[in-house]
Parts: structure tokens; C-alpha cells; sequence
């Protein structure tokens, strides 16, 4: 039992699940938290032994702390939190949005990474440290929401932009106790949430793919690479950063046509 443990929220499904399946197959201990514990749970048994599924609604603090709680209880300790839950935005023009529906976007993505990062922290500043002086690590998940303008999107565009603040003022206040905090801002991921926001006519898939200069969406797979770098020993020495996983989207300054067209294999 002395691999390390991860903990992930949103794990069932599409970042989450790819995630956790390549901290499994690294040799780490994993939690999946979901909103959906029964599905949890069969993605934790998909696994095999020694990882677990739990019910965990992250907008909700007493659920939270049991949860980690229950974690540490069963494996240990905690060395790595992926802060992965998120829901859709509102589809619908900013005069049809309700405030409502704005508080549940911001609660799920804002308020579950606090309050999950909250109780990560309790236990991982009570374990020894590493030979670099680290005690645990955790990733937040951003966007390029969280600093690009997408017409609409304003709750989670909002609760990506405070992701990366949160982050950037929890990895000040913990560097000195070794606990490393960085956050990972993908692109657009063919993932279920995306197809469902396609469906809804939230977003264009064929224009997403056009203004992004690799020409593809990402897959889940390749955003989890990216996650577990930050987590593991090899980023020892990385803090406070944001890594963009956007297939070039971020840093395009030149209408589409630039790109030229759109080379298949």
C-alpha cells in the first residue's frame, strides 16, 4: 500500500475517467467523486483492487469533508486532488439566463474546487515530505474560458477565470509547506458534456475545429497527460502555473483562414 493516492472529482466521465484510468495504470491508488456514486464505484471496480467510488456532490461542504475523510481513512493518506467537476453553462442569450442557474454553475466549478482544495489541505500539511520538500499536489481544472471571451458562457467563464486566481493565491500560501497547487486550462475536449453542448446549439463543432490551429478537438487521454505531469514528481519544482492544452487556440492572432486548410492523415 505505498503507492501513492489521487483523488478526482467528476471522475466517472469523459477528463475525469480518462484521468483517473492513467493514474491506475501508473501504479496510484485512486478515489473517484462523482455526482453519480453508483457509477463511481463501477469505474473504481473497472479499475481493480485498492481503488474506490464515492457519492460526492463537491458544492456541498459536509459531503466534501466526508469524503476526504473517508479517503485518507481507507488509503492512508492523500497525495494528489484533481479538481475536475464541472456542469454546462446556460445555452440561451445573457437576457434569458437566471441568476439561479448562474450560482449553480459558479457553485459547482468555484465553490466544489475551495471547498475540495479546503479539505485536501487539512490532511496533506499532516504527512511528511518528499525528498524535494513536497507534501501532495493538486490541479485545478481551467479553460480558455478563463481568460478568452466566449458570448454567452458568462457563469462558467466567471468560475473558470476565479480557478485560475484561486490557484495562483492557494500556490503562494502553500508553497512553504510543500503542497504544490497549478491548474490546466484545455481547449475544447471530445468529451460528452461538449457533444451535449453541440446538441444544444451552445457551440459550433465545426467551427471549433476550424479555429484551432492542430484542426482536431482534444481527446480526454491527452488532457489527462498533462494533469498527471502536474501532480507527479516530475513537475517537483512547478507552482502557480497555468498550462494551456488547446491545441494553439490560445495563442492564435489571425483570423482562421491563416491556418490554411485543414490536413487529414
Amino acid at each position: 500500500m505505498s503507492n501513492p493516492v489521487v483523488a478526482i472529482t467528476g471522475a466517472a466521465d469523459g477528463i475525469g475517467w480518462a484521468t483517473a484510468q492513467l493514474f491506475a495504470v501508473r501504479g496510484w491508488r485512486v478515489a473517484l467523486l462523482d455526482m453519480n456514486g453508483d457509477k463511481a464505484r463501477e469505474r473504481a471496480q473497472a479499475l481493480g483492487h485498492h481503488h474506490m467510488g464515492i457519492l460526492c456532490n463537491v458544492s456541498d461542504e459536509a459531503q466534501v469533508t466526508a469524503a476526504m475523510a473517508h479517503v485518507v481513512a481507507q488509503q492512508g493518506r492523500l497525495d494528489a486532488l484533481i479538481n475536475n467537476a464541472g456542469i454546462g453553462d446556460q445555452a440561451v442569450p445573457t437576457l434569458q439566463q437566471t441568476a439561479d442557474a448562474f450560482d449553480r454553475v459558479l457553485s459547482v466549478h468555484l465553490r466544489g474546487a475551495f471547498l475540495m482544495t479546503q479539505a485536501a489541505l487539512a490532511h496533506m500539511q499532516t504527512q511528511g515530505r518528499d525528498a524535494k520538500g513536497n507534501r501532495g499536489a493538486i490541479v485545478n481544472i481551467g479553460s480558455i474560458a478563463s481568460t478568452s471571451g466566449i458570448p454567452g458562457r458568462n457563469a462558467y467563464s466567471a468560475a473558470k477565470a476565479g480557478i485560475l486566481g484561486m490557484t495562483r493565491a492557494l500556490a503562494t500560501e502553500w508553497a512553504r509547506k510543500g503542497i504544490r497547487l497549478n491548474a490546466v486550462a484545455p481547449g475544447y475536449v471530445a468529451t460528452a458534456l461538449v457533444a451535449d453542448l453541440a446538441e444544444k446549439g451552445a457551440i459550433n463543432a465545426a467551427a471549433i475545429v476550424q479555429r484551432t490551429p492542430l484542426g482536431r478537438m482534444a481527446e480526454p487521454a491527452e488532457i489527462a497527460e498533462t494533469i498527471f505531469f502536474l501532480a507527479s514528481p516530475a513537475a517537483s519544482y512547478v507552482t502557480g502555473a497555468t498550462l494551456a492544452v488547446d491545441g494553439g487556440w490560445s495563442v492564435l492572432g489571425a483570423p482562421d483562414l491563416a491556418l490554411g486548410d485543414i490536413e487529414h492523415a
